[in-house]
């Protein structure tokens, strides 16, 4: 890392040293990207796997809720600093990622630590005066915490419901690394397994962790049995069995091997090695491009001003071709440039696509929903449909979600080719567009109507019917001389009775099942909605980036290509001792650059070397 900081140093010394005072800012982040890094554990799980005492354990302090009364509603974020705890609140109705697009901004309020639990578990409201609660931030004084590491305990996405599993899912592009956390009471779920599908899709490094170890002393065979499971669905992903229990015993105790056995060291050498390693390769990866992009504008402004001085002969066929590269990088300024076309037609389009998708993804659910009302009563069947219903809708959502994320990084792709012939441009990272509460949760689904009749009713029910019977045949039966309430009357009431009743019984589940039909279509339409809206608002962002990032590229280039210019024709007009001398300076200058450009593209080598 000091070797990296010397070489941002040297580039900034050249950059200053040759007029190129611009390309100063861009090596001034990178420098602020080494001195400060940040890494973004996200640990996620299904409700109630021991997700939060596993972050107390790690960071070895209590500051996540664990109670078996209560659940994590909002993410919590834990980092190194000063003791202290934040709450994050927005306006009800918006996400975080409205407030990024509106300027307004969030609101912060500092709480005692041990007053966390009060917001953000199940059990306590998240509403306080029009504001809503949207994350809890904690700061601590932890070795594992002091080199950047940041850890992220996340609401359950599969037990507490849709709303969660979407946030969750949210939060994924901007993660460095994931942890899924489930028990060794039973092996690996499908929604489990379908969300680490959805995880290797949008985060780099991706690991497992068995909780609970400790209880069940089957878990070595769970374990098993989940490595099978994730061999079959192509995941690759590190499987560590943990107990929190003993890691918190065995650090109150400083019981070395009570640690070893709760296996915790080997999750924490993962945490700094894999994750926190890797991590590091990639900070340097990415600064090593950010000096060879700085050195190469440095370099095309010198090689031009050099190639003039050395063969004066043909300056003006030098400044020519310079000339034509400027009109070439003014075409990309404009707002008519290829480019620009391509990105927003790809953002046109990536709308339409992504609305397309959610509505037959969301068709099939209605599908499947009417095939299931139509073979049981809704009432019988209330607490099973609206699981399955809340789930079917995570799971939409989530997949949707993962196909925007993937086709907004293709469309990048297709942007940045119109600069590739132009000399080249890096993909910005689409992780840092803020795509917290992009799957804000919709409103729960109404409760399915319960067939709540009484004995009563249904003696009445069933009278109604037999009177029409017993009256019929008790005036038949009435020529023969019989009374109007006879055996035969009283018979054929009865079966006219039970007749009635269930027919009465056949169209109050049929009613039950029109009016669970609408309120399905209803919840689908709502969840369309705050979709759709969600996913225009982040392809705003995609597209803002993109439009920033590359504009910011052209302005690079043009600003290069005019200052070679302008150095060419100075040169053209210098006095033969002047140009002997600036050729002299030229050439260690580009010597200096050129030692840069190759140090740079060496430690990038390295970096790819690493990740591969």
């Amino acid at each position: 890392m000091d070797d990296l900081r010397q070489l941002v140093e040297r580039a900034k010394h050249a950059a200053s040293g040759n007029g190129r005072e611009d390309l100063c800012p861009r090596l001034d982040t990178a420098t602020q990207r080494l001195d400060e890094p940040g890494v973004r554990v996200l640990v996620v799980g299904e409700f109630k796997q021991g997700k939060s005492l596993l972050v107390n354990a790690l960071i070895n302090a209590p500051v996540c809720p664990v109670d078996d009364d209560v659940a994590t509603a909002v993410p919590t974020t834990v980092r190194f600093g000063d003791e202290s705890a934040t709450l994050v609140f927005t306006r009800v109705g918006a996400s975080t990622a409205d407030a990024a697009l509106d300027g307004s901004p969030l609101e912060r309020r500092v709480v005692p630590i041990d007053d966390l639990e009060r917001y953000v578990t199940e059990q306590r409201g998240s509403r306080d005066h029009g504001r809503r609660l949207v994350g809890a931030e904690v700061s601590l004084r932890r070795r594992i915490l002091e080199h950047g590491l940041v850890i992220v305990d996340t609401p359950g996405v599969g037990g507490i419901g849709s709303a969660h599993a979407a946030m969750t899912i949210a939060e994924l592009p901007l993660a460095d690394a994931v942890l899924l956390v489930s028990d060794a009471a039973q092996e690996y779920s499908e929604p489990e397994i379908d969300f680490l599908r959805q995880a290797v899709k949008l985060c780099p490094n991706v690991a497992c962790v068995l909780t609970k170890t400790d209880i069940y002393p089957r878990w070595q065979q769970i374990a098993e049995l989940d490595k099978v499971h994730l061999a079959g669905a192509g995941i690759i992903a590190e499987l560590m069995p943990v107990s929190s229990t003993l890691r918190i015993q065995a650090v109150a105790a400083d019981d070395r091997e009570m640690n070893r056995e709760s296996g915790f060291p080997g999750l924490v050498r993962y945490v700094q090695e894999g994750i926190l390693g890797r991590a590091e390769v990639l900070a340097k990866r990415s600064v090593a491009l950010d000096v060879a992009y700085a050195a190469e504008h440095l370099s095309l402004s010198l090689q031009g001003e050099l190639s003039v001085l050395r063969d004066p002969a043909h300056n003006q066929e030098v400044i020519a071709g310079l000339e034509a590269a400027r009109l070439r990088s003014d075409a990309l300024k404009r707002q008519s440039a290829r480019w620009q076309t391509t990105l927003n037609d790809g953002v046109v389009d990536l709308q339409a696509d992504i609305e397309y998708d959610m509505r037959d993804r969301t068709r099939g659910i209605i599908r499947e929903a009417e095939e299931i009302l139509d073979a049981a009563d809704p009432s019988l069947i209330a607490t099973q449909f609206d699981e399955w219903f809340q789930q079917r809708v995570a799971e939409s959502v989530a997949d949707n979600f993962v196909w925007a994320h993937e086709r907004s990084q293709w469309l990048a792709a297709q942007v940045a080719e119109h600069f590739a012939e132009a000399g080249g441009a890096a993909l910005p990272d689409l992780r840092v567009a803020d795509t917290t509460g992009v799957l804000d949760p919709v409103r729960p689904m109404p409760p399915i109507e319960q067939d709540h009749i009484s004995f009563g009713g249904k003696i009445l029910i069933g009278m109604r019917g037999s009177y029409g019977g017993v009256l019929m045949f008790g005036l038949l039966t009435g020529i023969a001389g019989m009374a109007l309430v006879n055996p035969l009357s009283i018979g054929a009431g009865v079966v006219l009775g039970q007749r009635a009743y269930k027919e009465d019984k056949m169209n109050r589940i049929k009613r039950r099942q029109f009016d669970t039909k609408v309120v399905v279509r209803r919840q689908i339409d709502e969840v369309i909605l705050h979709v759709a809206k969600q996913a225009r608002d982040r392809l705003r962002q995609v597209q803002r980036l993109l439009r920033d990032h590359f504009i910011d590229v052209a302005d690079d280039m043009q600003r290069s290509l005019t200052e070679s210019i302008a150095a060419a024709q100075r040169a053209s007009q210098l006095a033969v001792e002047d140009r002997d001398r600036r050729i002299r300076e030229l050439d260690h200058a580009v010597a200096q650059v050129d030692a840069i450009t190759q140090q740079s593209s060496q430690l990038s080598m390295q970096g790819n070397t690493v990740l591969t």
